[in-house]
């Protein structure tokens, strides 16, 4: 079917998606049926009441999406059955429909809550349609952004127990701090990921985490935040709670974001900066599609920068770019790689540069990343021992090693993220 869109433009409607309840309450039978027929032609499910007693009592127990109510009723007016709504039903939007043009009545009803006002008779239909379609529409926009407040209280509440903890307790705040990381191993469509973190004395800078953006789609990323202590520690959990929120968006449908690096790091670096908190971060973030083999991938700043042996052959990542929450200014790139045959991607925080004693800022240490990833090693334990992490009885600092590998010959093992 055919109808009028708001701007008047003709478009399409499918009426098996309509899926909304209108309640028609008027006392004139043929006004009534003729607006029960008009809806139930454009897909509604549509319920219809006499008077203003029967039209609460149904409006009580049907719980409809719209209500049209005419003013002038014999037992029961339309101001009234507004008063009543506005009390126990406020959230359903209500549009009256009626033959009464004077204007004190318009300013009443609207005053009461009704989100329109329509005079009989209609001379076009599409009128009421665009009407009710508005009508809905703001009520699902309402209910959205009622959604996002409690989600957000909830994500606010959790900070506040977090960051609680952290100043109560330095090892309760370690405790808290290791709660957020994910397992330690998991699998995803054919793609084994692995990490372990070997902490200093002191609450951690550093952060990872994995999660499937969908079902061939893997996010990851590893954070390095400065300084050490309570406040380093506060600002990895909000990292968590910021890339949770446009993940959740996404599954709503309502943002791409969380499958773009680049795109991730401008949000990521507002963020930071508007939370004023005196602190920056490198990170590293990338998504892996194992329905296309693609590697896509930003680095803000995070150094060194991650390794990978692909058919037996070593690269470095090269790309670089600023630190999130330093500059407004900053800008950040997205990179693209193509993967084939066997693969292992390994990511590192800057610990593990002290313990290899080499210079940290010269090339000598990523030379030595290299070595490690020619030595042909697999998984966490080898990693580990080439390291001589297992022979150290304290560090300076925190050591993150984060290992992503599989075979890009083989994609038959489809699923979500599970240990």
């Amino acid at each position: 079917m055919v109808v009028l869109s708001g701007s008047g433009e003709t478009s399409e409607v499918n009426l098996q998606t309509r899926t909304h309840r209108i309640l028609v309450i008027d006392d004139d039978a043929l006004v009534r049926e003729s607006l029960c027929m008009y809806l139930e032609d454009e897909g509604y499910q549509v319920l219809e009441a006499a008077g203003g007693q029967e039209g609460l009592q149904k409006a009580e127990s049907e719980h409809p999406d719209v209500i049209l109510c005419d003013l002038r009723m014999p037992d029961l007016d339309g101001l009234s059955v507004l008063r009543v709504l506005a009390e126990k039903s406020p959230q359903i939007p209500v549009i009256v429909v009626s033959g009464a043009g004077m204007i004190q009545d318009v300013v009443e009803a609207l005053r009461l809550g009704a989100t329109d006002y329509l005079v009989k008779p209609i001379g076009d239909m599409a009128v009421l349609e665009h009407a009710v379609e508005s009508a809905l529409h703001r009520q699902e926009l309402e209910e959205e952004n009622e959604k996002y407040r409690r989600e957000l209280e909830v994500a606010n509440q959790e900070l506040a127990e977090n960051l609680a903890l952290l100043r109560d307790d330095q090892e309760a705040g370690r405790r808290a701090q290791l709660q957020l990381l994910p397992e330690p191993r998991a699998d995803f469509n054919g793609v084994h990921i692995e990490h372990v973190i070997y902490p200093s004395l002191y609450l951690s800078g550093d952060f990872l985490d994995y999660f499937p953006i969908d079902e061939t789609r893997l996010a990851f990323y590893i954070a390095d935040i400065s300084g050490h202590g309570s406040a380093s520690a506060f600002v990895t959990m909000m990292l968590k709670s910021l890339i949770n929120q446009p993940l959740r968006e996404y599954r709503a449908g309502q943002s791409q974001i969380i499958a773009e690096p680049a795109a991730m790091c401008r949000q990521l670096n507002r963020e930071v900066l508007s939370a004023n908190l005196g602190k920056h971060l490198t990170l590293f973030y990338g998504v892996l599609d194992t329905s296309t083999w693609t590697l896509t991938y930003c680095n803000a700043g995070h150094f060194p920068r991650p390794v990978i042996r692909e058919n037996d052959a070593c690269a470095t990542l090269e790309a670089r770019g600023f630190p999130i929450g330093l500059f407004s200014w900053a800008d950040y790139e997205e990179h693209q790689r193509s993967l084939s045959g066997d693969f292992v991607l390994g990511l590192f925080s800057d610990g593990v540069l002290e313990i290899m004693d080499v210079d940290v800022a010269g090339k000598a240490s990523e030379n030595k990343l290299a070595e490690l990833c020619k030595s042909g090693q697999k998984g966490i334990p080898s990693v580990v021992s080439w390291l001589g992490l297992d022979q150290m009885s304290s560090l300076p600092d925190d050591v993150t090693v984060f290992l992503i590998s599989g075979s890009a010959r083989n994609n038959d093992n489809q699923g979500a993220v599970r240990d």
